[in-house]
């Protein structure tokens, strides 16, 4: 049962015009109790082809004249609009794209609003509802099983809603499976401005929240040792150039694991029988020396090393009191070795003063030996000493993982800038390789991993000029890697920005569904044009003009675009990001 509103009065490859009869024009229709909306832009319209209803978008309407042959002079309007066919009903059943297409005078007929609903998704077969259809208010159910195992990307202007859309997402996905899915998936947030901190998306008790601090180390995140003892890692945290800086420390990583069972205090005493034993002395080993004193907090062997002088034109030490320190090792053994024997002790070191110390240890030893040069290295070292000192407060370096948690909220709020660049990548290539290196991961994947990158600009834009431009390289690297091969591991992202455009577009271009806010930019909707295959042109031309809370929702989940109304959520579980309220702020005073 169904009212006919026109018939087709041309058809020119995919667009067809209906004249629509006169008393169509209403808004609203109720016809045998079932409720139809009339004929208006963005609404759907279904043409019969004999058992066939053919389901039709309509994209444009506009007025012919039509002259009588009997008075010339008096003329009729008649209603015209153009549609475009989106896919076909067979059975009761929708099915998506152009198989069929109609023929001039097939008549045209209204869809209810159930049947709208059941095209998009609101027959009821998943539960999973964040939201409704923004003209036809038709809740609609999305399909979580294809939703949540593909790239999801998530854009839309300052205050346009998309922060709402990221927690509604996944308090819908929680409060619908919570059993079903611990010990199977993780989920891992990375919040730039500390959004989710409070009682967002889960209760207390099933997720671990660690607020970083780079001024206090109240919080920290615990990062394997294999990891942080890592040359690629620790070249793109020192920023380390490529031909002198980075072999530098393979040698100290590679020193490290070879004589990984000997006692550091011997690796002290071993540089410092080099520098003190050998038959050309050099100044800046000397110079080193005295940095290490100093770094091991040995005050008498700081003062027995003030007192060495060295003699430049016959390149030799000598004390202060008349010791020679010859190729023989004379003056080694009787002076320093017994300082070191008897007041160095560097069992409770730290991971990171070993890294600076063992990094000063083996410049020492390549200056002495001729491997390197003291001013080609030093850089490397003072930024890393600068770096170790932040890296400390927000870092602890552990050689068990930590046993996981269903959502895992990292806060990078009260972080530097210099930190927010840096961690996010330690965080995603912690989580990423332990999952991809877990001994019960089968094909297909038996867990899942979900990384969340809210304000994902700040770590994805090929547009910085604030940090080194091979650090910039491995950063986008190691993102682009997750999203090109994480899916065959079971490793999934989700990405929201403010300025897609910023983000590098072979991430983009990988993403598999997309929920659009508000964007304006003509950058950012030029990306969305070369990047999504599945966005048609209406749903592009409402983009700039969408409401709070509305967004263009496409992507492989969906068999066409649509347009949502995203439910809000509660106060209490809305993301950190609610807007002031200046008539409460700027409220004068009682009289």
């Amino acid at each position: 049962m169904s009212i006919i509103v026109g018939e087709v009065i041309a058809v020119s490859g995919v667009r067809i015009s209906l004249r629509i009869f006169e008393d169509s024009n209403h808004e609203t229709i109720y016809y045998g109790g079932v409720k139809y909306r009339g004929i208006s832009l963005r609404e759907h319209v279904s043409i019969q082809r004999g058992f066939i209803d053919i389901v039709c978008l309509v994209e444009g309407e506009f007025l012919d004249e039509k002259r009588l042959e009997t008075d010339a002079e008096k003329i009729q309007y008649v209603r015209k609009v153009d549609v475009r066919p989106i896919g076909y009903i067979v059975d009761d059943k929708f099915f998506e794209g152009v198989k069929y297409m109609p023929m001039i005078r097939d008549k045209a007929s209204l869809l209810s609003e159930f049947m709208v609903g059941k095209i998009y998704g609101a027959d009821g077969k998943t539960g999973y509802s964040i939201g409704s259809m923004l003209k036809e208010n038709v809740p609609i159910n999305l399909p979580w099983m294809r939703l949540f195992n593909s790239h999801l990307g998530i854009f839309g202007n300052t205050g346009s809603g998309k922060s709402n859309t990221l927690a509604k997402l996944y308090t819908t996905l929680f409060n619908e499976r919570l059993q079903a899915l611990q010990n199977k998936s993780q989920f891992v947030i990375i919040d730039f401005n500390g959004e989710y901190t409070e009682d967002q998306l889960l209760p207390a008790k099933y997720k671990q929240i660690t607020v970083l601090d780079s001024k206090k180390s109240k919080h920290k995140f615990k990062i394997e040792g294999a990891h942080f003892w890592d040359v690629e890692t620790l070249s793109l945290l020192f920023q380390a150039t490529t031909n002198t800086q980075q072999p530098f420390l393979r040698r100290v990583l590679s020193g490290k694991e070879k004589f990984k069972t000997t006692p550091l205090k011997r690796y002290v005493e071993k540089v410092f029988e080099k520098v003190f034993s050998t038959g050309e002395a050099k100044s800046d080993a000397l110079d080193l020396s005295r940095e290490i004193a100093r770094m091991i907090d040995c005050e008498l062997l700081q003062d027995h090393l003030k007192g060495i002088i060295y003699f430049n034109k016959d390149k030799y030490f000598k004390h202060a009191s008349g010791t020679y320190y010859n190729s023989n090792g004379n003056g080694f053994d009787a002076n320093i070795k017994p300082i070191l024997d008897d007041n160095v002790n560097l069992d409770g070191i730290d991971q990171f003063d070993e890294l600076i110390l063992r990094c000063y240890l083996q410049l020492c030893s390549d200056v002495v030996f001729g491997y390197a040069q003291y001013e080609h290295i030093q850089p490397v070292l003072a930024r890393a000493k600068s770096s170790i000192s932040a890296l400390r407060n927000v870092l602890e370096i552990v050689d068990v993982p930590q046993p996981p948690h269903l959502l895992h909220v990292i806060s990078l709020k009260k972080c530097k800038n210099e930190i927010k660049k840096i961690l996010p990548l330690l965080v995603a290539k912690n989580f990423y390789t332990n999952h991809k290196d877990a001994e019960t991961l089968k094909s297909p994947p038996s867990r899942t991993l979900h990384l969340i990158i809210d304000e994902a600009h700040n770590i994805l834009s090929e547009q910085s000029t604030r940090e080194h431009e091979i650090w910039k390289d491995y950063r986008l690297e190691l993102f682009e890697e997750i999203i090109k091969e994480g899916r065959k591991y079971g490793v999934y992202l989700t990405l929201s920005s403010q300025r897609p455009a910023d983000i590098s577009p072979t991430i983009v271009s990988q993403i598999h569904n997309f929920f659009i806010h508000r964007l304006v930019n003509d950058r950012d909707l030029m990306l969305l044009d070369n990047t999504i295959s599945t966005l048609d042109s209406s749903s592009k031309t409402l983009i700039p003009t969408l409401a709070k809370g509305c967004c263009v929702v496409t992507g492989t989940a969906f068999d066409l675009p649509m347009i949502l109304k995203i439910d809000p959520l509660l106060k209490q579980h809305r993301p950190s990001s609610d807007d002031v309220n200046l008539e409460e702020l700027w409220a004068l005073p009682p009289a």
